[in-house]
C-alpha cells in the first residue's frame, strides 16, 4: 500500500533500474492501482480524484504518459463519440453517466458534473470502438509512477558579490563536486534562506536605483502637465488682453488681502477672502485650487464675465494669473448667498416674502441677460442659491461662472459631452436622452428648481418631512394648488401670498420634464412682472422619464462638495466652451 496526495492505492509490482533494487537510491517505476478498483467488476469506482497535474518536482513523485479518464453524471443525453456510456455499470437514478478520455474544460458540458478522474494506460481494441469495460479494465489495471528523489536546487550565480549561509563569502563552483557547467561560476544556495536572502536583495536593490527613477519621472510629468496648462492659459490672456479687466500680480493679491487675514469661506473651487482696494472700495478674492482640466474653468469664468456688466451678475473687478497662483477679484458681497436667507427660521433676521419676491425677479434678469443680451448666449449651467449673490441692498448677483459655456445667439441647442451642474438642480436632459436637446432651458430648469425654495422657504428635498407626501416639495404643493388650499405662510400679507403663489406657478413652469415645455427667461421675466390672473397652473411635473440615461463614457466627471456652504455635489467636467476663439464684445448694460 502506497500514500498519494491523501489517498490509498495498492502496489501491483516494482522495477527497479539499477543494481541497487530499492526505489530510495535509484530511478524505479511503481504500478499502482486505486483501492476502490476491482478487475471484472466494472461497477467499481475509483475511491480518490487524481490527475497528472497533482506530480511536480517538489516532492519527487512522477506520473508515466498516460490517460486521464473522466467520469461525469448529466441531467440529460449527450450525443458526442467522445461521451462513453457506463450505464451498464454504473447506475445513478435521473442521471445519465459517460467516460471522457483525455477530456479538456471546455469538453465538459454545463449540464454535466465530474464525479471522478483518474489515471490509466488505455490499449484501444482493433474493428470496434472502445467501450467501458474496457476503460474499467485499464483502470483496474493501474498506472506507473516514478520516484526521483529531490535534488537541491543550484543558482550558478553570486548575488552582490557574496551570499550569507553563516560566511560571507563567494565561492566559486568544484566542478568534481556538482554536476554544473564547468564554464559558470558562482554558489550553490540549498535552503529557503538562500532565496529568501537573494529576494530582499533584489527588492532592496530595486527599491534603492528604482525610486529616483520613478521620482524623477513623475515629477517631469508632473511639470510638463503644468507648464502646458499654463502656457494654454497665458495665451489666452494675451489673445484676449484688450477685452478683460485690471491683471494683478500675486504680490499685489496678497497686499489687497492683507496676507489673506479675513477668510470669508472655503469650498471646492478654493478659498475666499476679504480685501481693499486703494480706492476703499471692498472686494473678495477667490483663490483657485490648482485646476483639474488644463485650466479651463479659470479661463471659463474670465471668459463669461471679463466683459459682463448687468445689475444682477456679479462684476469681475480682476484677476491674477502668476502660474501656480490663480485668484479672481470681485465686487465684495456683504449678505453673502441666497443659500443662507432661504430657510425661514424664527428668531432671526429672515428676509421677507416681498424681498424674496424682488431678488427672484432680479435673478430671473440676470440669466435673461446672460442668455439674449451679448452677441453670445452664455449658459450658466451651475445656477443654485448658493451661486447667488446678495450686496448689502439685496441685489442679487448671478456668479461662479466655472462651467459656464458661450454659444452663438443663433443655435438652438449645444453639444455636451459630459453633464455639468449641481444635484438638485440639474435639468434631466443633461441625464436621459430623447426629452430633448441641452439648450438655455437647462438653467431655466435650475432656476424653477432654485425658485421653487425661494417661494416655500425650504429646500426641495427633505427627507426629515413630517408628512411623507412633503419630502418632494414641488409635488406636494403642486397638489396643494390643485386643492386651492393655502401655503403655510409666517406674517404674510395677502399681497405676499399672491406672489409666493405667482412664483410657485412659474417654478412649476420652468422645472417641466420637456424641455420644451418651459418657457424662456424672457417669458419667465413677463411672468414675474404680470398678474397673476393671467397664469395657468402647468401640467404636474415628472421627476424622471422612461428611457435610459445618457452614456458620458469619454469623459471625466469630478464630483466636489462645497464645505462652506452645501454637501449638494457639483457635477463638472474638464471641457470649455466650443468656440474658444471668441469672447463677448460690447456686453453692457
Amino acid at each position: 500500500m502506497i500514500c498519494l496526495f491523501s489517498g490509498r492505492y495498492h502496489v501491483k509490482s516494482i522495477n527497479p533500474d539499477s543494481y541497487e533494487g530499492s526505489i530510495d537510491y535509484d530511478f524505479g517505476n511503481i504500478k499502482v492501482v486505486d483501492v476502490g478498483l476491482r478487475k471484472g467488476d466494472c461497477s467499481s469506482l475509483p475511491h480518490y480524484h487524481l490527475t497528472q497535474y497533482k506530480f511536480s518536482d517538489d516532492d519527487g513523485w512522477y506520473v508515466l504518459p498516460g490517460q486521464q479518464v473522466t467520469i461525469v453524471s448529466c441531467s440529460k443525453q449527450v450525443r458526442s463519440h467522445s461521451y462513453i456510456s457506463t450505464e451498464l455499470c454504473i447506475v445513478t437514478e435521473g442521471y445519465h453517466s459517460y467516460a471522457i478520455i483525455n477530456a479538456h474544460p471546455p469538453d465538459i458540458e454545463d449540464f454535466c458534473t465530474i464525479t471522478w478522474s483518474i489515471l490509466a494506460y488505455l490499449r484501444y481494441p482493433e474493428n470496434r470502438t472502445i467501450s467501458y469495460n474496457d476503460i474499467h479494465d485499464a483502470m483496474a489495471d493501474g498506472f506507473e509512477i516514478v520516484y526521483w528523489p529531490p535534488q537541491p536546487k543550484l543558482y550558478p550565480f553570486c548575488f552582490l558579490g557574496f551570499r550569507y549561509l553563516g560566511t560571507k563569502i563567494c565561492t566559486r563552483y568544484n566542478p568534481s563536486d556538482l554536476p554544473l557547467d564547468t564554464s559558470h561560476w558562482g554558489t550553490a544556495l540549498y535552503t529557503v534562506s538562500d532565496a529568501i536572502f537573494i529576494f530582499a536583495h533584489f527588492l532592496a536593490a530595486k527599491f534603492i536605483f528604482g525610486a529616483p527613477c520613478v521620482l524623477i519621472l513623475l515629477i517631469y510629468k508632473w511639470m510638463r502637465r503644468h507648464q502646458a496648462m499654463d502656457a494654454n492659459i497665458e495665451e489666452f490672456l494675451q489673445a484676449h488682453n484688450n477685452f478683460l479687466p485690471i491683471r494683478y500680480s500675486y504680490s499685489d493679491i496678497k497686499k489687497i488681502t492683507k496676507n489673506f487675514k479675513y477668510k470669508l469661506g472655503e469650498g471646492g473651487y478654493g478659498s475666499v477672502y476679504k480685501g481693499m482696494l486703494r480706492s476703499g472700495n471692498e472686494i473678495a478674492v477667490k483663490i483657485l485650487n490648482k485646476p483639474k482640466s488644463n485650466g479651463q474653468d479659470f479661463i471659463s469664468e474670465v471668459a463669461t464675465i471679463g466683459r459682463i456688466h448687468h445689475v444682477n451678475v456679479v462684476q469681475l473687478v480682476g484677476f491674477c494669473f502668476d502660474y501656480s497662483k490663480q485668484a479672481l477679484v470681485y465686487d465684495f458681497m456683504p449678505n453673502g448667498s441666497l443659500d443662507k436667507h432661504i430657510v425661514y427660521k424664527d428668531g432671526e433676521d429672515s428676509l421677507d416674502y416681498k424681498k424674496m419676491y424682488e431678488i427672484s425677479l432680479g435673478i430671473a434678469r440676470g440669466i435673461e441677460y446672460l442668455h439674449r443680451g451679448c452677441d453670445m448666449q452664455i449658459l450658466h449651467f451651475d445656477i443654485k442659491p448658493h451661486n447667488i449673490l446678495l450686496d448689502q441692498s439685496f441685489t442679487p448677483k448671478v456668479s461662479d461662472f466655472g462651467l459656464a459655456r458661450l454659444y452663438p445667439s443663433d443655435r438652438d441647442t449645444i453639444t455636451l459631452t459630459a453633464a455639468r451642474g449641481t444635484l438638485g438642480y440639474m435639468a434631466p436632459e443633461l441625464f436621459y436622452k430623447d426629452i430633448g436637446g441641452i439648450s438655455y432651458k437647462a438653467d431655466v430648469y435650475s432656476f424653477g428648481m432654485m425658485l421653487m425654495e425661494m417661494a416655500g422657504r425650504r429646500r426641495n428635498v427633505n427627507a426629515n418631512a413630517e408628512d411623507s407626501s412633503q419630502i418632494y416639495f414641488p409635488l406636494w404643493v403642486y397638489d396643494q394648488l390643485g386643492k386651492e388650499e393655502e401655503l403655510q405662510m409666517v406674517d404674510a400679507t395677502e399681497e405676499e401670498r399672491e406672489a409666493t403663489r405667482k412664483m410657485i406657478i412659474i417654478a412649476l413652469w420652468c422645472i417641466q420634464l420637456n424641455p420644451n415645455d418651459r418657457p424662456s427667461m424672457s417669458r419667465v421675466v413677463n411672468m414675474l412682472e404680470g398678474e397673476i390672473n393671467e397664469l395657468q397652473v402647468p401640467p404636474k411635473p415628472l421627476l424622471y422619464p422612461t428611457e435610459t440615461p445618457v452614456d458620458y463614457v469619454e469623459t471625466e466627471i469630478e464630483l466636489e462638495t462645497l464645505s462652506s456652504s452645501s454637501s449638494v455635489p457639483t457635477i463638472s467636467s474638464g471641457h470649455w466652451y466650443e468656440h474658444d476663439n471668441k469672447i463677448a464684445e460690447s456686453c453692457l448694460v
